[in-house]
């Protein structure tokens, strides 16, 4: 009979129909339902069948959906159909022409949420929807040779440089007497992702262009192993110090796990063997350990370093991306290691994944309680949209 390491390998590959099988219901899923062809862009508010429930789009998530259209049509053959880079399409259009607004210092911000025709609504005081406005403009100007999209992401991209490195006051987030500077790991984390994706095969002279980004953004992740390196926190001082109150004992198992990929890929594309070694031990298999609920399993949104009861409201659900991340960070850890535990520990996220957050009538939940029951039924909102894969 099979030795135990072969079982696991043997497992695994029968486990890769299923995820193309789940692949393929996904993107046609949205590629039904999703689609404005009046004013183009894209609905992410779904219902469980796929009724659009609200017409706001979310700017983020519109960047995530052309972002994945185009990195599909790229990289997987069975994806390469003229309906997805149409979609792609009509989708960056509308990004290109109503996403970004200009600010009082003439700066381009991304609106968080337009209306079904364009018009913003909002605009949120942080990056995040400059960062995927960047993903989605560099990834469509690799599928449609559009040099002005590959343009405009390396000029937004110098603006949240500028944010986050020089001065963050065109945010639009006054700096308050009692507010202590904070070391959030999601910003680092997100320019670390930018790039790699701007970087990626577009030669030397790109890649040394983002080389001492890239290495600040890993400096500034390392910052967040405390506690003699038995947590990871989410938010850090400036300087890398603990801080006080429940911000600084908070615990994200996801973001963790999603870090860990990132610093993986970076250690592999320079050749780091310890920061992959890091990577791997701090930030994929310590949060996962600390993070999985040994009673109902799946992985805790939030957590506090020191047991206390996190102050987030839904600190105890189960939430469909943290999930995806430690799918993607065990796979890697194992493809760059070949070490037994870590494809083990990749079919435990499996097992749950699949049998917990897909549902029959295409798409995912995206939000479970602790005890793995379906919280929230809709398939897509303003925070959940096209489930984003590497």
């Amino acid at each position: 009979s099979p030795g135990p390491g072969l079982r696991l390998i043997i497992d695994f590959c029968s486990r890769v129909t299923q995820i193309r099988t789940e692949l393929d219901s996904v993107v046609d899923f949205w590629l039904r339902h999703s689609h404005d062809a009046v004013h183009g862009g894209f609905f992410t508010c779904l219902g469980r069948e796929g009724a659009v429930y609200d017409e706001l789009k979310y700017v983020w998530l519109q960047g995530r959906q052309v972002w994945m259209y185009c990195r599909l049509y790229r990289t997987v053959d069975r994806f390469r159909k003229p309906e997805i880079l149409e979609a792609a399409k009509s989708g960056g259009a509308f990004l290109r022409k109503f996403a970004r607004v200009s600010s009082t210092s003439g700066q381009w911000k991304c609106a968080f949420c337009l209306t079904r025709d364009g018009k913003a609504v909002k605009i949120q005081r942080t990056i995040f929807s400059e960062c995927f406005y960047i993903m989605a403009m560099d990834e469509l100007s690799r599928v449609t040779g559009d040099k002005d999209a590959q343009l405009e992401a390396e000029q937004m991209m110098k603006q949240l440089i500028h944010w986050v490195r020089v001065d963050s006051s065109d945010l639009g987030r006054p700096q308050l007497p009692g507010d202590v500077p904070t070391n959030s790991m999601a910003v680092p984390m997100m320019l670390l992702c930018l790039v790699q994706q701007l970087t990626e095969g577009r030669g030397q002279e790109m890649a040394l262009k983002y080389r001492e980004l890239g290495s600040w953004c890993v400096k500034q992740i390392l910052q967040h192993i405390q506690r003699d390196g038995t947590a990871v926190l989410e938010n850090v001082s400036l300087d890398g110090a603990e801080l006080s109150g429940c911000q600084g004992r908070l615990q994200n198992p996801g973001h963790a796990l999603e870090a860990g990929w990132f610093l993986m890929q970076y250690s592999a594309e320079w050749g780091d063997e310890e920061l992959q070694r890091t990577a791997i031990n701090k930030f994929v298999e310590l949060p996962f350990q600390n993070g999985w609920d040994k009673e109902h399993g799946g992985l805790f949104y939030f957590l506090d370093v020191d047991g206390h009861c996190p102050t987030q409201l839904e600190w105890s659900m189960k939430l469909w991306w943290p999930h995806c991340e430690a799918l993607i960070a065990f796979l890697m850890a194992y493809s760059q290691t070949k070490k037994p535990e870590l494809l083990e520990s990749f079919s435990q996220v499996y097992k749950y994944t699949f049998s917990h957050f897909p549902d029959e009538s295409g798409e995912w939940f995206g939000y479970l309680t602790q005890e793995g029951k379906v919280a929230l039924d809709f398939k897509g909102g303003p925070f959940k949209g096209k489930k984003k894969k590497k």
